[in-house]
């Protein structure tokens, strides 16, 4: 892996992009800069732009969707413009909607080996990635099984097994969630949370369900019309005037935050993002009137 001091793993200035024939830029604009080791969630109504951005962090923009790409864009300290898909594979690993666009192989295990094979990597050291990917995202029960036989859970399970085995600095998720029900998100979630914190991963998470993922991101990107318009802390963010304008859905414990507060009830530090810190601050209040 390569080791970083400042520079931040993803950083883009002023990045444009328009696909082929399409009569305005899909992303415009688009300046951001991602730490190594973030939980970053992008967020924002159908069609604003978030899969096309993360398009660019793996190159598959501009190097298979040619269209026509302005700005600047370094990924892992590369120039995404400069190296084929192929060598952004090795530091980027992208997570699609539905797994069964990423699953094909005849067992879980060869899928999740495939991408260490086609990078040539000695046969001793894919036994060992594949082995630890499936245990860590628990699916090494489920090795020679067919993923055409596992549940939406199991199998987006098995797509993250088969990016994670790649060792990647970063791993972009579109949407992973978006065929499951709330129980099974929230299981995926909680993988996702897991590989950020213990192993250091980067994560970009693009989600619409707030509800579900913003307790875990430390830094949250909102969309609109291929721009971003907000992003920083989710805490502060969330809580602001501008969000509410915006009408994307916060969650709805935040939402009950506000209400509460806007009602004369006396909350101390940030707003909460989750069940679990506002009953904290409820408990807190309850203390005080004891």
């Amino acid at each position: 892996m390569v080791k970083y001091a400042t520079m931040p793993v993803i950083e883009t200035r002023n990045l444009t992009y328009t696909y082929p024939e399409a009569a305005k830029a899909s992303i415009v604009d688009v300046s951001i800069r991602i730490e190594k080791g973030e939980f970053v969630l992008i967020t924002g109504p159908s069609g604003c732009g978030k899969t096309t951005l993360c398009r660019c962090f793996n190159g598959l923009i501009p190097h298979f969707y040619h269209g026509t790409l302005e700005g600047e864009i370094t990924v892992a300290g590369l120039n995404v413009k400069e190296h084929p898909t192929y060598e952004m594979a090795k530091y980027v690993g992208l997570v699609f909607q539905n797994p069964e666009n990423q699953l094909f192989a005849l067992s879980v295990e060869k899928d999740v080996a495939f991408g260490l094979e086609n990078l040539g990597v000695p046969r001793d050291e894919i036994r060992s990635r594949v082995d630890w990917a499936m245990k860590i995202t628990g699916i090494y029960e489920l090795r020679e099984r067919a993923p055409y036989e596992l549940s939406g859970g199991q199998q987006q399970r098995v797509a993250i097994a088969s990016v994670l085995a790649m060792k990647p600095d970063v791993i972009v998720l579109d949407e992973p969630t978006s065929f499951l029900d709330p129980l099974g998100a929230k299981k995926i979630f909680e993988v996702i949370h897991r590989l950020n914190r213990e192993l250091g991963i980067t994560i970009v998470l693009v989600e619409h369900r707030l509800d579900l993922t913003v307790k875990y991101a430390d830094h949250i990107i909102i969309m609109q019309d291929g721009k971003v318009i907000l992003e920083g802390d989710p805490h502060k963010i969330l809580d602001s005037e501008d969000m509410r304008l915006i009408g994307v859905g916060i969650p709805k414990v935040t939402r009950l935050y506000q209400l509460l507060k806007a009602d004369g009830v006396k909350f101390h530090g940030k707003v909460p993002l989750s069940p679990e810190e506002m009953a904290e601050k409820v408990r807190r209040i309850l203390k005080t009137h004891d």
